[in-house]
Parts: C-alpha cells; sequence; structure tokens
C-alpha cells in the first residue's frame, strides 16, 4: 500500500486554529491534578535559607534589597501579604505554571499547529517535577518564567505586532528584568525583533521605540529608587561580584596584571569545584577583604573585566563547559554539595530557627511559618512520579538545534523565542555559574521555538526530496 507525503501547511501566519481542544483541555487537567497532589503532599510552601526570607522580608518593609535580588518578586509577595500565607503564595504559583502552558498552547495555535503539537510543546513546562517544585517554593523562578512568555505570546500573537503590543511586552519583560535580572536584556532582543519586522520602517521603528520605553522606564524608576536607598544607580549591587566569580576558575594573574588595589582579588589557591562557591566560601580572596563581599562590588567587577579580556579564550571555555551540563542524559550535581533530583522528595526540612530573620519573618509576614513536610499517602505517590523521558537535558539540546535550524531555514516565526531560549540559558553561565534552576527559563521558549521550526523544516525537506520522490511504502 502507497501513502504520497502531501507538502506541509505553512505555520507562520497567525489565524484561527484549526481542530477542537479536548485533547489539551485533558492534558491541562491532569496538570491541574498533579499540582493539587503536590499541595496536598507537602504541607507547607518550601521555605530556602537564604532566598526565600530575604524575599519575605522585602515584600514587608518595600525597599531594594542591597546585593542579588531585585524587588519585583518582592512586590507580588507583598500584593499577597493580606492574607498572611505562604501556602496561598505556592497556590497563586501553581496557577502561574498553568497559566505559562496555556500561553504556549494558545500561542501555537493561533500559529496554526495541530492541538496535539501544541499540547506537546506545553507538557514539559505543566509536567516536569522541576517546575511544579518551584512553584510550591518561595522562589522567584515561576513569576519570571511566566512574564517571559508572556512577553512572548504577546510579541508573536500577530505576524507584525502593533505598537501598543509592542509597549505591553516591553513592560512585561521590564517586570521579568526586575525580578531577575538576567531577562533585562531580553529587551533589547525583543526590539530588534520588532525593528526587523517585514512592512513600513516607520511602523516598526514606532513598536521598536515602543517596546523600548516601555521596557526602559520601569527599570530607570526602579535604579533611581535603588541609588535612593544604596547611593548606587543600579539593579543591584552583585554584578561585580559574581563575575568575579566566574573568572576564578581561569584567571591567572600572571596574564592578567592586575593594578595594586585589583590584586588582592586574585585566586589565592583555594580551589573549588564551581565558580558560584568563590561568593561564599570564607577562603576565597574576596571573601578575605574587610568588611562585606558586596562593598567590593565595583572592584571586584574591574579585575573581573580585565581577566576576560586578558584571557578570552578561557573565560569562553568555561562557559561553554559549564552550560553543556544542561545538556546530559541525568542532571550532574553543581556544585557536587547540591545534588539534582528529577522527581519529588519526602522527608522533612526544618528551618534555621537560630537566624534571626527567620523569626523577624514569622512575626511579620505569616505567623504560621514552619518548615516543610511530606504528608503521606501523597508523597509515595509524588514519589512514584516518574521523570518523562522527553525531559531530560540531551532532549532540551535537541529542542535548541531544531529550533536554530527553524531559525536558519525560515527565520521570521523562529528567531525570537530561539534567540530567548539561547540567552536565557547562556547569560546565567557567563555571568555567574550554570544551576539546574536557571536552565527552567529557557525551557518554554525553547519549545515554542522547536514547535514552530518543525514546518518550515518538513516543508524544506520536501522541496530538497521533490515532488517525484514523495511516495512512502507502509
Amino acid at each position: 500500500m502507497a501513502a504520497t507525503l502531501a507538502p506541509p501547511r505553512a505555520a507562520e501566519r497567525p489565524g484561527r486554529p484549526r481542530g477542537g481542544h479536548r485533547l489539551f483541555a485533558i492534558v491541562l487537567l491532569l496538570a491541574a491534578a498533579l499540582r493539587v497532589l503536590v499541595m496536598l503532599g507537602y504541607d507547607t510552601a518550601r521555605l530556602y535559607w537564604y532566598d526565600s526570607f530575604t524575599y519575605l522580608d522585602t515584600a514587608v518593609h518595600l525597599r531594594p534589597q542591597g546585593a542579588f535580588h531585585p524587588a519585583g518578586y518582592p512586590w507580588f509577595l507583598w500584593a499577597l501579604r493580606p492574607f498572611e500565607s505562604v501556602e496561598l503564595i505556592a497556590a497563586a504559583q501553581h496557577a502561574m505554571g498553568l497559566g505559562t502552558g496555556v500561553l504556549i498552547y494558545v500561542l501555537l495555535r493561533r500559529r496554526s499547529l495541530p492541538g496535539w503539537g501544541a499540547a506537546l510543546a506545553a507538557a514539559p513546562v505543566l509536567f516536569d517535577p522541576a517546575f511544579v517544585r518551584l512553584e510550591h517554593a518561595v522562589l522567584s523562578d515561576t513569576l519570571v518564567i511566566f512574564l517571559v512568555t508572556a512577553a512572548l505570546a504577546v510579541l508573536m500573537w500577530r505576524a507584525e505586532p502593533s505598537a501598543r503590543a509592542a509597549a505591553a511586552a516591553g513592560l512585561l519583560l521590564a517586570f521579568a528584568g526586575l525580578t531577575r535580572t538576567a531577562a533585562v536584556p531580553l529587551i533589547g532582543l525583543a526590539a530588534l525583533y520588532v525593528l526587523l519586522r517585514r512592512g513600513w520602517w516607520r511602523r516598526a521603528a514606532a513598536g521598536a521605540g515602543a517596546l523600548a520605553v516601555a521596557g526602559a522606564l520601569p527599570l530607570l524608576v526602579y535604579a533611581g529608587w535603588y541609588a535612593q536607598h544604596h547611593g548606587r544607580f543600579a539593579l543591584s549591587g552583585s554584578d561585580g561580584v559574581a563575575l568575579w566569580a566566574r573568572t576564578m576558575t581561569f584567571a591567572d594573574c600572571s596574564v592578567i596584571r592586575p593594578t595594586r588595589e585589583q590584586a588582592a582579588l586574585c585566586p589565592n589557591g583555594v580551589d573549588l569545584d564551581a565558580a558560584s562557591e568563590y561568593v561564599w566560601d570564607p577562603r576565597a580572596s574576596l571573601n578575605r577583604l574587610p568588611g562585606d563581599r558586596f562593598s567590593h562590588n565595583d572592584l571586584a567587577r574591574s579585575f573581573a573585566l580585565r581577566a576576560i579580556a586578558a584571557q578570552p579564550l578561557d573565560y569562553l571555555s568555561e562557559v561553554v563547559k559549564d552550560t553543556s551540563l544542561a545538556f546530559t542524559w541525568e542532571p550532574v550535581a553543581h556544585p557536587a554539595r547540591m545534588a539534582p533530583s528529577t522527581t519529588f522528595p519526602r522527608g522533612s526540612w526544618p528551618l534555621p530557627e537560630e537566624h534571626a530573620l527567620v523569626g523577624k519573618v514569622r512575626q511579620e509576614y505569616d505567623p504560621d511559618i514552619r518548615g516543610m513536610c511530606s504528608v503521606e499517602p501523597y508523597a509515595s505517590i509524588l514519589a512514584a512520579y516518574p521523570y518523562p523521558w522527553f525531559l531530560h537535558g540531551t532532549l532540551f539540546g535537541v529542542l535548541l538545534l531544531l529550533g536554530g535550524a527553524g531559525a536558519a531555514a525560515r527565520p521570521r516565526p523562529v528567531l525570537l523565542p530561539w534567540s530567548f531560549a539561547v540567552f536565557l540559558l547562556v547569560a546565567p553561565v557567563a555571568a555567574l555559574d550554570f544551576d539546574h534552576r536557571y536552565v527552567l527559563p529557557a525551557i518554554p521558549a525553547a519549545c515554542v521555538a522547536a514547535a514552530l521550526a518543525v514546518p518550515p523544516l518538513l516543508r524544506l525537506a520536501y522541496r530538497v526530496a521533490g515532488p517525484g520522490r514523495t511516495t512512502l511504502r507502509v
């Protein structure tokens, strides 16, 4: 029996989706059931020392935190403060996780992908235990992922984004950047995308300008607010320290030739297994200087930039090596003391009650704050939940390669989500270090790019094969 392979229909122009949504409704219901099971399987939200408590404390006092964390996520926590419940924070973030899956699905259906293809692209966000665990923790990751995905959906909803849509996307990306500073450069990528769209150049320039202005204004206002509290016009006070730590895995001061002041930050013989460990290890040269480590942020930045300029290939080699950890079949512990988990753990996680900040946050945000415990029988059901095979790191690499090939073959629909995915994957490694948590924001954009890449790649394959070679024997 013979079957003829017809040329695939293009899926570049937004249009009315074909077919129903019954399959995705079932997928979404299962994803919601998984999150209900997580809420039942743990007696409270996961609180990480020190990040969670810093976020909650900032939410109470609404001032920019001086070191790593900008105030975007604390604003979200502040909005939920009247309810005095970290469990509500987790529930809201689970809803955001479902919302991210819905955004991926509706965007791809808008781009005329079939329902099964759009549902498959949304599956990693909906079913990967790593996403669901983060939704259940008081951490900023889920909010960043939702905001970036929403910005993509707004920009790509129409073939030619209007100035209003571009401005909305700029605001979403600005708030993503105020939640995690690594997202700030996405504003530039998005503005370039709007500017290079085919169409009348004045409309494109107006859209790119609207996006840039809408994205820049919140950042400038926040930087001014930060300057009032910390005397420095910036979004955070740790960029130099982070970049210095990145250089500690390769820096050679005989090549760098630092100034006398910078020489105090040279490697001092301490050999750690991950760049980020140099920020906190008391033996590292930065932490042997007088005062708080972040008070040396400007000096650390000047040393790091000098090191990168003197040893650019060594820097690139370290970035490539650490980025490659995202593509291993089984997650690799990095640093070694932080063993990654691919499923839902059982046990109890007490709070460090000896730290004053724990009691302070308990008194000011939620009087019932406590360490998290797993709850039976739900925890045993979650522990048996298999890690979906298509979410392994090697297949994430395949998604990126597929998106890259699609961007090369037909850049118009694929290039923006693919460039977002690559940047969100590489930027944290280039600025500090690899972390499995930092890979997750890149996955939704990679899924969108890969899904949009399939039609142009199939069409290209059809043209290469030629109409006379499209008969398949089955």
